[in-house]
Parts: structure tokens; sequence; C-alpha cells
């Protein structure tokens, strides 16, 4: 049977950063399920990439960030995680911070994360998200350049 293919999708995916560690979550729904990643989401019509960031972690971590910065963009096939489907993502890498320090994140989505957690950046849990890992193994390192909380 041959895989459906369809157009690229556009994703950002928000690293929060809180001292030296960085929120993520278990991902429960299909694309990537089981694995950790960052708050996250699709790019809507019109949104920049910045108000995407805001958004999706509002929606999915009740969290407020500021300081939202561009990182690094990631060109990523995912052709196995699905029998009968291909997916094509471009993701937006971007960091920040919490607007305010002492909020907690929530889990908005239980039924797409098994909920937040912050993990040192030195022993970060796996499995990670393909384009995380792939990111990583080129030496993306969302606490480079002195980035002031």
């Amino acid at each position: 049977m041959e895989k459906k293919v369809g157009f690229p999708k556009i994703a950002v995916a928000v690293f929060i950063l809180k001292g030296n560690k960085l929120l993520m979550g278990k991902r429960r729904d299909c694309v990537a399920h089981s694995y950790f990643s960052v708050p996250s989401g699709h790019l809507e019509f019109g949104e920049s990439f910045e108000e995407c960031a805001a958004r999706e972690v509002k929606e999915e971590t009740g969290l407020n960030i500021m300081k939202i910065e561009i990182l690094k963009v990631t060109n990523n096939l995912f052709l196995d995680d699905e029998p009968n489907l291909a997916a094509h993502y471009v993701v937006i890498l971007v960091r920040s911070v919490l607007a305010d320090p002492n909020q907690i994140p929530q889990n908005l989505e239980p039924q797409k994360c098994d909920g937040w957690e912050w993990y040192d950046w030195e022993n970060l849990p796996e499995p990670l998200i393909t384009h995380f890992r792939n990111a990583i193994k080129e030496g993306f390192n969302p606490f480079q350049d002195n980035f002031k909380e």
C-alpha cells in the first residue's frame, strides 16, 4: 500500500528556560506518541511564530511567556510513525522564559500530553522527539548565547 502524502506542515516548538531546566512533557497524540517534547503546535493562518509560541504554550500549559526568540528551523520527514501516513514538518524552534517565574504548568490537554515537568538540560528524558534529538546532535542548545531570564 502506498503512503498518503500531503503538504508540509509548519509547527513551532517552544523551549521555555528556567535556570538550567527546560519544560517538557510526554506526548500522547499520534505523531511521536510516547516521545518527550517541549510545548509545540501548528502555526495558524496569519500568525507570527512568536504569536503561535505564546498561544500554544498558553493552551497546553496555562503559562504566559515572554522574550520569545527564534533559534533554529528544522526540516523533518516522518515516514515510519504510521503505516499508511507520511508527515513532513517544518519546525521553528524558539526559546522563551516565563512572564512570571512563579507560574506552575498545568496539563490543559491531557489527551495530548501526560503532564509537564522541568528537566535539567544535562539530564533530559528519553526518548526525545526526533527533530529535537537531531537538532541536539547538530549542536543545538537553547541555553547558548547568554540568554537572560
